[in-house]
């Protein structure tokens, strides 16, 4: 490379840099302007249609442009920096997760063969907490951190909005209600949850204040849940199936003939 062609890279390089620092936000701040999303309509098992209501439940995410916006991107960068390989890893195979992903939590007989009732109403469980998530980051718009700051993306992105965060959402969704049929092993439970959620910030993916959010809208929602006659007959049914698969009936031994 001559000296002319080095000085050229030298300048230009800077240049590039600063363009796309700059385009971030700018498209941060066209995709906040567009125009909030209707709700999805979606078969709701546990919940009413407008409960929770999500938009006076949670406080709006950082606007923008404010040195609020700015200390939470910033945290973005130092956590998903340090973050350690094996917890990047962990974060991108819990891309998609379900009540599963809790089995070393909760124990080896903890699968759909042993529990099938149960894990069909966990899944139930999930799908309601999506839905409540997916319409809450519709309504709030908030860009994911790696559209305000493009050296931030690796892997395979989302496209979804940022605010509240559906990985904590959903994870401490089924980790309330896991705990519920589980009391014994809350504090494992519960501490998955918040692994599950801290992780998206390690990869970059969410911001605190996203992981934050979702777990006061995962509290809501569950204490919706808890008002549903439908809920209530499905954990009760859940707690039979788990006993009947923790101590299942002995059986008696036919005297022998002689």
């Amino acid at each position: 490379m001559n000296i002319r062609s080095r000085c050229t890279q030298l300048w230009f390089t800077p240049l590039l840099l600063s363009l796309v620092i700059i385009s971030g936000p700018l498209r941060a701040q066209s995709a906040m302007d567009e125009p909030a999303k209707a709700p999805k309509k979606v078969h709701l098992h546990y919940l009413a249609a407008d409960k929770p209501d999500t938009i006076t439940l949670l406080a709006p995410p950082p606007l923008p442009q404010s040195s609020e916006q700015a200390a939470d991107l910033a945290t973005v960068r130092a956590v998903s920096q340090a973050a350690p390989s094996n917890d990047v890893a962990t974060a991108f195979s819990e891309k998609k997760f379900s009540a599963y992903t809790f089995a070393p939590e909760i124990g080896s007989f903890f699968q759909s063969s042993a529990l099938p009732k149960t894990m069909a109403f966990l899944d139930r469980v999930q799908t309601d907490a999506e839905s409540v998530t997916d319409n809450s980051k519709d309504f709030f718009k908030r860009p994911r951190p790696y559209t305000f700051d493009p050296t931030l993306a690796s892997g395979k992105l989302e496209k979804s909005f940022s605010y509240p965060s559906g990985h904590s959402t959903e994870s401490m969704v089924l980790a309330l209600v896991l705990a519920e049929l589980f009391p014994e092993k809350q504090d494992a439970i519960i501490g998955k949850a918040r692994q599950i959620g801290w992780h998206r910030v390690e990869i970059a993916r969410h911001y605190p204040t996203d992981i934050y959010a979702g777990r006061v809208l995962a509290q809501a929602i569950v204490r919706e849940m808890k008002k549903n006659h439908h809920f209530k007959a499905d954990i009760k049914a859940a707690r039979k199936e788990i006993d009947f698969a923790l101590h299942p009936p002995k059986l008696e031994m036919e005297p022998a003939a002689h």
